[in-house]
């Protein structure tokens, strides 16, 4: 068929499929639905061991499918949406109808698999199997008032039994097929008002049990996606039809990514026929198309859901080959553009290959270049983009506007779990950084930088508004992760609330304003309170470089000696992304202890012989209390502002 389906047909031919896996994102960047229904067939007769034994770096993620009905065509479409990701499927699919059983029973196959990821897929046949016959509107609202409240159930004994699992529900269609039973207009007027009544509380599951997510499929049927195939349907018990369960799929994907911490933080746009109709540079300011005609409504109704977007937290840049000064006319003075100048984290408008752009916006930013999505309308650029920087994620625009909007959203690039306060206050803090890097160019030294940088540390134990922030951490940071432990936030208040562990919220603030929660730090007491681990060690790239790390590390040694801990340990398990932290611990007086097989030190030690002196340019607030004196008196908590010798180790850029 296409270049997707050839080279994936030539490796599988050769035997090389496995032995060339990390290539298959690429082979699949850019497959349309039917080559990746074909690539699906392909990969999914791979062995994910065999795989894994060949590239342990691989990132594997267990999804355990259950449900109603048949569903076997989901396997393939879960293999490929994961596989162009650069993830790799390890199903387990239970038995036909038993998803009661699977998820009720701690001891279920299900649990056994220890998946990350449980699909719970449900269809209409749940409820239209427990019908009498004949049957009425009230019958229908009795048989899903049970089964809402059993799935609400099945949700509380999942997040008891697989803290740190996600399950996945879904809204139940309603069809004409079904509505159409009813000859009364009134009863089947309804029959609708009770069923989606019933799907409104499947969507609160969600709001209610954290470890559930609720996909809604009534905006999918909506856009003509078919909801079932009545032949299917009727031999073969696959209630949903396979462009339903395909589309389903990609949904999973999108979460399965999120939850491996591969969700894009950066929407990098072109300008020219992309966010405006027309070329600048030949057409001026004044002849850009942005309202008035249909395209060029069809472009401010884009312009409209990047707005939206960036409200959330997605970082908007533009990359243009353009002259910047009518850019940022436009940008400024335009009366039909949505998009204004500080909606952007950056504009970039110059005549250099918009690649090198891309991985200066990325450095700017502090991020890594897989952190971006690059939306473009030329294929030349496109290509460009895909040849040098592999790691961006390129939507395919072309002449067609209308098409902008949905060719954006269909991969779900930005797509969490939930959206913090943090999220949402994101893009302004980026502006705030670009602005700290401005500030920088004026010293002639870092140190003089600092010393009127006026840091700001709060070191604070994590509170259950904390706990959603502190997920995301866990989730989405790779460079400065000492440990690359995703956590979910069950996961993160189970260990907020055990009293042999401790979560500590690191917060900071500058000059500039305020930066938010920006780290973590998980702890744990071992050996009757004589030692203390730090489990993990995560900081956002928007604060690396000003000590932070330095300050808090200071205050736990601090916290550790004043209670009678006589030494602390800290793990280190490198990954692709966190090369640059390696040698956190050692930087501030850490020993190794223990070695990995590759020769690089996992486990290092401090024993508290001396003491670690916080920066002098930072000032740290922590209510880590000190214990009681020989009076019985405690301190509380403690504002400590650190000495000014300026001789203090600072942490290094990671």
């Amino acid at each position: 068929m296409g270049t997707t389906t050839d080279g994936l047909r030539t490796l599988h031919r050769a035997g090389r499929l496995a032995a060339e896996y990390p290539a298959v994102p690429r082979l699949l960047d850019g497959a349309g639905d039917d080559e990746l229904a074909l690539a699906g067939n392909l990969l999914a007769r791979l062995d994910p061991d065999e795989v894994l034994r060949l590239h342990p770096g691989t990132t594997a993620v267990t999804i355990a499918v259950t449900g109603h009905g048949t569903l076997a065509s989901l396997r393939p479409a879960l293999t490929a949406e994961l596989a162009r990701h650069g993830l790799l499927l390890r199903p387990h699919f239970t038995d036909f109808d038993s998803y009661v059983f699977e998820l009720s029973d701690p001891g279920s196959g299900l649990y056994a698999a220890a998946p990350q990821l449980v699909l719970c897929v449900l269809d209409p046949a749940v409820v239209l199997d427990e019908l009498p016959l004949p049957w009425g509107p009230d019958d229908v609202e009795a048989v899903l008032a049970a089964k809402t409240a059993l799935l609400g159930r099945l949700a509380a004994r999942f997040a008891a039994t697989a803290p740190g699992a996600t399950l996945v529900l879904n809204t139940l269609p309603l069809l004409h097929r079904h509505t159409a039973q009813l000859v009364d207009l009134r009863a089947r007027a309804r029959l609708g008002a009770v069923w989606r009544e019933a799907n409104a509380r499947l969507l609160r599951i969600g709001e209610e049990h954290p470890a559930t997510v609720v996909l809604d499929l009534e905006p999918l049927a909506n856009e003509g996606v078919p909801v079932q195939d009545p032949r299917l349907d009727a031999y073969a018990k696959a209630h949903l039809s396979p462009a339903l369960l395909t589309a389903y799929a990609r949904q999973a994907g999108h979460l399965a990514r999120a939850l491996t911490g591969r969700t894009r933080k950066v929407l990098a746009v072109d300008l020219d026929n992309t966010l405006w109709g027309g070329i600048l540079g030949d057409d001026g300011p004044e002849g850009i198309e942005l309202a008035g005609t249909h395209t060029g409504e069809a472009f401010r109704t884009f312009q409209r859901a990047i707005r939206q977007l960036t409200s959330q937290g997605v970082l908007l840049a533009a990359v243009s080959k353009n002259d910047p000064e009518p850019v940022a006319q436009v940008l400024a003075e335009h009366p039909d553009s949505v998009l204004r100048t500080e909606d952007f984290v950056r504009v970039i408008a110059n005549w250099r290959p918009k690649d090198e752009n891309l991985t200066s916006l990325a450095d700017s930013l502090n991020l890594g270049i897989d952190s971006v999505v690059f939306a473009d309308d030329s294929p030349f650029e496109r290509g460009a983009v895909r040849a040098a920087l592999p790691a961006v994620a390129v939507v395919d625009l072309d002449g067609e506007p209308a098409l902008h909007l949905p060719r954006l959203l269909r991969d779900g690039w930005f797509d969490v779990r939930e959206a913090t306060a943090e999220d949402r206050a994101r893009p302004a803090r980026y502006r705030e950084e670009l602005a700290r890097g401005d500030f920088l160019q004026s010293f002639s030294s870092l140190d003089d930088y600092l010393a009127e940088l006026d840091v700001r540390v709060s070191l604070t134990r994590a509170r259950p508004q904390d706990v959603p922030r502190i997920s995301q951490l866990t989730l989405r940071t790779n460079q400065f992760n000492l440990t690359t432990e995703r956590l979910q936030p069950a996961e993160v208040a189970a260990r907020a609330e055990h009293p042999d562990h401790l979560v500590l919220a690191v917060r900071s603030a500058d000059r500039f304003g305020e930066n938010g929660l920006v780290g973590a730090v998980l702890l744990r007491r071992e050996e009757d309170g004589a030692r203390l681990d730090v489990e993990n060690f995560l900081l956002s790239c928007r604060v690396f470089s000003r000590g932070v790390e330095h300050a808090a590390l200071a205050e736990i040694l601090r916290h550790a000696a004043a209670t009678g801990v006589r030494e602390v340990r800290g793990r280190y398990r490198p990954s692709a992304r966190n090369g640059t932290v390696r040698d956190l611990f050692p930087r501030y007086g850490f020993t190794a202890v223990a070695e990995q097989a590759d020769g690089a030190s996992a486990e290092f030690r401090h024993d508290l012989a001396e003491p670690l002196a916080p920066p002098a340019w930072v000032t740290l607030d922590s209510e880590l209390a000190v214990p009681a004196t020989e009076t019985g008196a405690g301190t509380g908590p403690v504002s400590v502002a650190a000495p000014g010798s300026g001789t203090e180790p600072r942490g290094d850029r990671a």
